[in-house]
């Protein structure tokens, strides 16, 4: 028998008996709002970057942070959804927003890292969706008071960095950070999951979890990537 001579069930690929089909159905619903999250966070960042039309800072911080209160304040009903779904994705366009000035920095240095950023981003946010679903229920779950404990850091990091001004913990906390988000995607994978099989449907909040991981693993890869195609150009000189 020729052992290249054989059929392979991509199907197969994409199966994950380990979830009901309730639960895969709403996994869809969430990265289908997920979906329109990138689109909308893309057009905030046009307005932003090209348009100019409005410049992202401290109001479209507390213009997200106010529509992602009002959406956690908002009961999850049919008769919400609607509603629910233009609030979260008019966070998503602040979101968008508020990403302008990090893209003006890494522009200034090499446009083509947002590009790089993105797929970078892209590819990392699959890979450790596709490893949480794989892997056996709640395995990852033990990483939630882990996490939470080096965000506590990292915030302890970053104030004493603002009196200390070191460019080697700033360095320090982009990787930890970095390594941290991954991380939380792997958690925030599975916990949906197990919400979804406990009842909870709450597509449109779930997604709010995951596309904060997404931004914020952006951000900090572009940040990165632009730091050391800087650092590269002083050698240069």
């Amino acid at each position: 028998m020729n052992a290249f001579d054989r059929n392979i069930n991509f199907d197969a690929l994409f199966k994950f008996s380990q979830i009901s089909r309730s639960t895969q159905q709403h996994l869809r619903n969430v990265y289908s709002s997920l979906a329109i999250c990138m689109l909308m966070a893309a057009a905030g960042a046009y307005v932003h970057v090209v348009l100019r039309l409005f410049q992202g800072g401290l109001l479209s911080l507390l213009g997200s942070l106010a529509l992602m209160a009002w959406l956690g304040m908002t009961p999850h009903s049919p008769d919400t959804e609607k509603k629910r779904l233009a609030i979260l994705s008019g966070f998503a366009f602040l979101t968008g927003v508020g990403l302008g000035p990090t893209m003006d920095f890494v522009i200034s240095i090499n446009p083509s890292i947002i590009l790089t950023a993105f797929l970078a981003t892209s590819v990392i946010f699959v890979c450790f969706t596709l490893s949480a679903m794989y892997a056996q229920r709640r395995s990852y779950l033990f990483l939630g008071g882990t996490l939470m404990s080096g965000l506590s850091l990292l915030f302890l990091l970053s104030l004493f960095n603002m009196f200390y001004g070191s460019a080697l913990l700033f360095k320090a906390h982009l990787y930890i950070g970095l390594a941290l988000m991954c991380a939380f995607v792997l958690f925030d994978t599975q916990l949906i999951i197990e919400k979804a099989e406990m009842g909870d449907k709450d597509y449109i909040w779930h997604c709010v979890d995951l596309f904060l991981d997404f931004v914020t693993i952006f951000r900090k890869l572009m940040v990165i990537l632009a730091m050391n195609e800087k650092d590269k150009k002083k050698e240069r000189k």
